[in-house]
C-alpha cells in the first residue's frame, strides 16, 4: 500500500474517533495493525562528531571521583584553633591513624584540622567511632569547597605557607 493511502486511512480513523462513531470492526483493527508495522520507519543516519576534549574531560572527572576530590564527600573535623595546636593535633592524628589523610585548613580566624575524605556517610561514621576515642570533640561535616588535594600536610608545610615561602 502506498504511503498516501495509509495516511488517508489514519485520518479517517482519527475522524471516527473524534465523532465517537468508531466501530471496533476486527477487519479495521487487523488492517491498521498490519500496515502500522509494515510502514517503513526511517531512522536518522547522521554520524555525530564528538570533540576529542570531551574524552579527556571525562577521564579527568572519573579520576577526580575515584580520588574523592569532588562530589558529596564527608570529612571529620578534629580541631579548630591556633596554628600551633592544629599542628600538634595533626601530628598526633598521623601517629594514631595513618590510614586516613589529614590536613590543616585555614578559615579566618582559625586553623582547622580535617581528617579523611569519605564518599559514603557510613564510612565516615565508622571512622568517627574509632577517632573519638582519642579526639572526643571530632565531628563529621561536608566541606563546601572542592578539595584540591588529599595528601597530608606536614607541619613544616603550614609554617612555610604562612611565612610566604
Amino acid at each position: 500500500m502506498q504511503g498516501w493511502a495509509f495516511k488517508i486511512l489514519l485520518l479517517q480513523f482519527k475522524a471516527e474517533i473524534m465523532l465517537n462513531s468508531l466501530t471496533l470492526d476486527p477487519i479495521k483493527i487487523l488492517f491498521l495493525i498490519t500496515f502500522t508495522f509494515a510502514y517503513p520507519m526511517h531512522a536518522q543516519k547522521e554520524n555525530v562528531q564528538r570533540d576529542a576534549r570531551v574524552d579527556s574531560l571525562l577521564a579527568i572527572k572519573i579520576d577526580m571521583q575515584k580520588k574523592h576530590l569532588m562530589g558529596e564527600n564527608y570529612t571529620i573535623q578534629l580541631h579548630s584553633g591556633t596554628l600551633a595546636d592544629s599542628q600538634r593535633i595533626m601530628a598526633d592524628f598521623q601517629n594514631a591513624f595513618p590510614q586516613w589523610p589529614v590536613l590543616v585548613h585555614y578559615e579566618t580566624p582559625n586553623y582547622k584540622v580535617w581528617a579523611g575524605n569519605f564518599s559514603v556517610r557510613l564510612g565516615a561514621d565508622q571512622a568517627l567511632k574509632s577517632i573519638r576515642r582519642k579526639f572526643p570533640s571530632a565531628f563529621i561535616f561536608k566541606p563546601s569547597l572542592m578539595r584540591k588535594e588529599i595528601q597530608t600536610t606536614t607541619p613544616q608545610d603550614s609554617i612555610n605557607k604562612n611565612k610566604g615561602l
